[in-house]
């Protein structure tokens, strides 16, 4: 009476989730492309997409280092996404190391995740506040360096400058 006739079932499929995609903290992230070769120190308050190489720390907000990046050189961010090679420790509250990525140093985190096939060699270490002893500037954008809440405008600190080594020229 109520027969119906059944469609043959098929067994789900399992598709990876895409990692979600967060709308940046000041409109537009900055790009570091592929082509590019940075010497020196980043810091950003917001955030920082890198895919192409950067010789030196970075310091942003949110920081996504590309599959063909390469980052020599430290990272401190609230949140970093690794899918390149870092040479160097990262410092960050949340930090995910995609299938992609080479990490080569210390991670201290407050959350990590490691997708299948990270290759990740050093140690890794859980701690509350991970830019906590970070060098020379902090990097939340909650609080300026007084420890006040920010006012609207970012707090223009100084870069330190960096002694440069000149490249000595082949000898004819």
């Amino acid at each position: 009476m109520f027969s119906k006739t059944k469609e043959p079932e098929t067994a789900p499929t399992y598709q990876p989730a895409a990692p979600p995609k967060r709308a940046p903290r000041n409109g537009v992230a900055s790009v570091i492309s592929a082509e590019l070769i940075v010497r020196g120190t980043l810091i950003s308050a917001g955030d920082v997409q890198v895919d192409g190489k950067v010789d030196g720390d970075i310091r942003a907000a949110g920081l996504v280092i590309g599959e063909k990046a390469i980052i020599v050189g430290d990272v401190y961010a609230e949140e970093a996404t690794v899918r390149g090679r870092v040479e160097g420790s990262i410092r960050a509250r949340k930090v995910q190391l995609c299938a992609t990525c080479h990490v080569e140093g210390n991670i201290l985190h407050e959350a990590l995740s490691v997708e299948t096939g990270a290759y990740f060699e050093g140690n890794c270490r859980h701690t509350d506040n991970p830019l906590a002893d970070a060098p020379e500037a902090e990097i939340s954008p909650s609080k300026s360096a007084h420890g006040a809440a920010p006012t609207g405008t970012p707090e223009r600190r100084p870069i330190p400058a960096q002694s440069s080594v000149a490249a000595a020229s082949p000898s004819p």
